[in-house]
């Protein structure tokens, strides 16, 4: 017994039986009917009662404690049992309703939280010690089982596998990995024993900086809550000031009817309650959090969800955003040689450079490079490489070095990064080679300007016509290139001084160099966060793949979620006034007070429970 009066549902439950039995048998005894009320009564207000009193206690008066408790006993003094009890027990229902809605939309994101690690097994001297993931070194080698959770993230040293990734990214998918490929944390091994070399401590890895923004992700408000939270503190003192006026002021200088003033105020006080905001607008923000959640994209907090929604100016990084950000060779054109003997000459041109274009040639010649064929190898600063291989002279480079170096060449038009090569200062070919645009790039273009964004802008680092033809190919408004990370900078510094105070300027990047400007607009979106530490930190919002379509699933799921605050925001206010007024001038009941407060908080928080029904693009 004691079990089920310390669960609230049940108190409801036998509240609403004393009730309802003490409401229609009407015994001859009125004392016992009012017994069974009192006890209805304190079965679901004695919570209310003494929250009210320790608030008072605290200095935090104006709550809807309190107006439940001033309401409802002055309801028992002049005589309204029935609605003193009926106000407290339809109160409790909505709450009852609300704690429903609260856990429901959790639940999207607490899903999330399952997928943090509690052992991981670590391999020593050939047997295996299970340890907290927190306990585990940089270097060491873990074992992972099919079906185990990936504790840290790593590099694959032994065996092959599938992994799911689907708490992280949202695709259902599984994806293969083997040796030498990284492999995060918060993963599922699903086939295969893996062994996996730590480089990250728990605290730096992927899924400890995930759980971190899903944990606060509720702590930075929005607007709109702001809103509410000032509205409630002003307007909860106004309106029991003006239930004081109703209830002592106005009969005294009018009829002299202090009961029916009395109830007219205390119905007053029912209607004044501003649950309906206060629950359902961050419902509402939660509700949409969680939604994007469940398709892989991490927002920081609601007031990014808000900003989203507002988003006139999107800029976007090219390289590894637009753009895979790994280059392959397109083309191969010899002259007088063969594909694979020019190949093979610019991977020994190439051979000691770093460049990411040297280690595309090297990854794609993919054979043993004999160092001892290379010799004189110049590096030509911004022209190419000249070496002497095989006892040939080479020159490797662009455009500019073979007009320096007089060679007589044809110039190429393709897309991409052009080496030209010459082999005893006879032209013999070029290869091509080039960052591929994302295969939906071109379709993110396209419903970004259907869903109403106006201006869309690339700002990329590459060179103008390399810029000018992935700008034209994308029908992207327009383009910055050749620029460096503080260019990016100042032109979305400019952007964000000259944009209207309504909208705003959203930037999409993945990597170090973007960190600042990612910091700096109003909305920064990483790309690719599940492989970028500084992407994580500096941006608001993190798809965790590279899909980029996924903005546009967050736009519109920021945009259903604005439509339903502003809903439930006009909807309550209407209501309540009305009812306000009909309270004042004794046109309304405690019963329609009743209707005021719960039913607009029970319509407002199903209208907020729509956003968890977002489970797909565009729903």
């Amino acid at each position: 017994m004691k079990e089920i009066l310390e669960d609230e549902k049940y108190r409801v439950i036998i509240s609403f039986i004393l009730f309802l039995v003490a409401l229609i048998v009407k015994f001859d005894n009125v004392l016992i009917n009012n017994i069974l009320y009192i006890i209805s009564y304190l079965l679901v207000g004695f919570e209310i009662l003494k929250n009210a009193l320790l608030n008072i206690v605290k200095g935090k008066i104006f709550d809807e404690n309190f107006l439940m408790t001033i309401a409802t006993i002055g309801a028992f003094i002049i005589g309204e049992i029935p609605e003193a009890v009926a106000v407290m027990l339809f109160y409790q229902v909505g709450e009852l309703f609300q704690d429903y809605a609260v856990d429901k939309s959790k639940k999207s994101i607490t899903e999330l939280m399952n997928i943090r690690p509690d052992i991981a097994n670590v391999l020593e001297k050939d047997k295996i010690r299970k340890v907290s993931p927190e306990e585990v070194a940089v270097g060491s080698i873990i074992v992972i089982s099919p079906g185990e959770k990936i504790p840290l993230d790593g590099v694959i040293i032994e065996g092959n596998s599938s992994v799911d990734t689907k708490a992280l990214t949202g695709e259902a998918m599984p994806s293969n990995v083997s040796i030498g490929d990284n492999i995060i944390s918060g993963c599922i091994n699903l086939n295969g024993v893996i062994k996996v070399k730590v480089t990250k401590d728990f605290e730096e890895s992927t899924i400890s900086k995930i759980l971190d923004l899903v944990e606060n992700a509720t702590s930075r408000k929005s607007k709109s809550e702001k809103f509410i939270t000032k509205f409630a503190r002003f307007y909860t003192p106004i309106v029991v000031v003006i239930a004081i006026i109703l209830g002592t002021v106005i009969p005294f200088i009018t009829d002299g009817n202090y009961k029916e003033w009395i109830y007219r105020a205390l119905s007053f006080l029912v209607v004044s309650c501003p649950c309906a905001l206060v629950i359902s607008i961050p419902l509402s923000f939660f509700g949409g959090i969680g939604g994007a959640s469940k398709i892989g994209v991490l927002i920081k907090g609601s007031n990014y969800l808000e900003m989203l929604s507002g988003v006139d100016t999107m800029l976007f990084d090219k390289t590894g955003t637009l753009t895979e950000g790994v280059f392959f060779i397109q083309k191969v054109n010899p002259i007088d040689i063969s594909d694979d003997k020019l190949l093979e000459i610019v991977a020994y041109a190439e051979n000691y450079s770093n460049h990411p274009i040297a280690d595309t040639i090297k990854r794609f010649y993919n054979k043993k490079i004999d160092e001892k064929k290379i010799k004189n190898i110049e590096e030509l600063a911004g022209l190419g490489i000249s070496a002497v291989i095989d006892n040939k002279k080479v020159l490797v480079g662009n455009e500019k070095l073979m007009k320096e170096k007089k060679i007589d060449f044809k110039k190429c038009n393709d897309i991409g990064t052009i080496l030209y090569v010459a082999i005893n200062s006879k032209y013999s070919g070029y290869i091509v080679i080039s960052d591929q645009i994302k295969t939906d790039s071109k379709d993110l273009v396209k419903s970004l300007k259907l869903n109403g964004v106006k201006n869309i802008i690339m700002l990329t680092g590459d060179k103008d016509k390399v810029a000018k033809d992935i700008s034209k190919e994308l029908n992207i408004d327009r383009y910055h290139a050749e620029l460096l990370p503080q260019d990016k900078y100042k032109i979305v510094e400019t952007i964000i001084k000259n944009k209207n105070s309504d909208k705003f300027v959203s930037f999409v990047g993945d990597g170090i160099n973007d960190a600042p400007v990612l910091a700096l607009a109003d909305v920064g979106i990483a790309m690719g966060g599940v492989g970028a530490d500084s992407a994580i930190e500096a941006a608001d919002i993190v798809i965790m793949n590279d899909e980029i379509s996924k903005i546009v699933s967050a736009i519109n799921i920021s945009r259903k979620t604005m439509k339903i605050v502003k809903e439930n925001i006009f909807f309550a206010i209407i209501v309540k006034i009305a009812i306000l007024i009909f309270s004042a001038l004794g046109i309304a009941s405690m019963w329609h007070a009743v209707f005021a407060d719960v039913g607009v908080s029970i319509i407002a928080i199903l209208n907020s429970l729509r956003m968890l029904r977002v489970k797909k693009i565009g729903d």
